[in-house]
């Protein structure tokens, strides 16, 4: 199988939690969380027994360190894609399409921010959202080990939905000893570096199907940063 590079993965995050102050005004910005049900972070060996056999489901989240979309202030608010395709997300072989979403917004937005933490994602998540099969309203938090974005322990919860947590990976994590970043981020982002999903779960309805997809080498902690719509 040939592999999926991204020219634009950073495999060192950048600046990050500080990063923004460098931005041009009418920027969004915040930080990124995915996990899949197949490794991101691979060698062909194991990349080629899921391709086509899992790696269809994922949840990503962005929280917004400070920004607006559609003229709406969406400061310290979140939102979450979950998604069931047809196929492996990323596989260049077969397509992944149709896919189905749901989305969670954070519960504390009032109803033009949700609306608007809506429309982001949507634009945010490209062709992964615009089949969007229910919306939930849940508490949303997106947390970093020490605050810092470069520990890649990251915690991402969507209420009693859906969770994801992280960590570094490590040495222990190269069982081929030839793995490298094989499928890029769901979503455009900044920076991103692979991590160790020591969680990755749904619990919540409309995709016709739940999961825990804990243990894989399947998730990316990142930034972001967009222009404002």
């Amino acid at each position: 199988m040939k592999k999926v590079l991204w020219a634009g993965l950073a495999i060192s995050l950048a600046a990050s939690l500080s990063f923004a102050g460098g931005l041009p005004s009418g920027s969004i910005y915040g930080n990124y969380v995915e996990a899949r049900t197949a490794d991101v972070y691979t060698g062909p060996c194991f990349a080629n027994s899921e391709v086509g056999l899992t790696g269809q489901l994922a949840v990503f989240g962005w929280k917004v360190t400070k920004g607006t979309w559609n003229g709406v202030a969406l400061d310290d608010l979140g939102v979450v894609g979950v998604i069931r395709a047809s196929s492996t997300l990323g596989d260049v072989y077969h397509t992944a399409y149709p896919v189905k979403a749901v989305l969670i917004v954070d519960e504390r937005a009032n109803p033009e921010q949700r609306l608007a933490l809506q429309s982001f994602a949507k634009r945010m998540g490209g062709d992964l959202l615009q089949d969007v099969v229910r919306v939930d309203y849940q508490p949303i938090d997106m947390s970093f080990a020490n605050g810092d974005l470069h520990s890649m322990k990251a915690t991402l919860t969507a209420g009693n939905l859906a969770k994801i947590e992280t960590r570094a990976l490590s040495e222990n994590d190269h069982i081929c000893r030839n793995e490298e970043v094989w499928y890029r981020p769901l979503t455009k982002v900044e920076h991103a570096m692979p991590a160790f999903a020591i969680a990755h779960t749904f619990k919540g309805q409309g995709l016709g199907e739940q999961w825990s997809s804990p243990d894989k080498r399947s998730a990316f902690v990142a930034s972001f940063t967009a222009p404002s719509e």
